[in-house]
């Protein structure tokens, strides 16, 4: 249980930075290489490439190379497990009755 809550914590870290929220939205738009992604954000290299490795070791961002530059776009799965993750742990479960105090 703790190396699945582990994970999960990954794709939330994912999502709680503003600068990973603007990479996600130029993904919307298909794969981008970095050069592009660098053009579109007032970041540096060393910058991108923190933010793209928490993007992709959470699984919602997928990479690939190509020559010397990396190409990055959403990952349908990792998304799509993020969005279930999402709901699972926001939706109420009857099922769990310890919401009293032991003595």
């Amino acid at each position: 249980m703790e190396n699945k809550n582990k994970n999960n914590a990954k794709v939330f870290k994912a999502f709680c930075d503003e600068k990973r929220l603007r990479i996600l939205e130029l993904l919307q738009g298909g794969e981008k290489c970095a050069c592009v992604l660098l053009e579109q954000l007032d970041i540096g290299q060393s910058g991108l490439s923190y933010h793209m490795k928490i993007l992709v070791e959470s699984g919602i961002v997928e990479s690939r190379q190509e020559g010397k530059w990396t190409h990055y776009k959403i990952s349908a799965k990792g998304s799509a497990y993020a969005a279930a993750l999402l709901a699972e742990l926001t939706t109420p479960n009857a099922a769990i009755k310890e919401n009293y105090c032991r003595e």
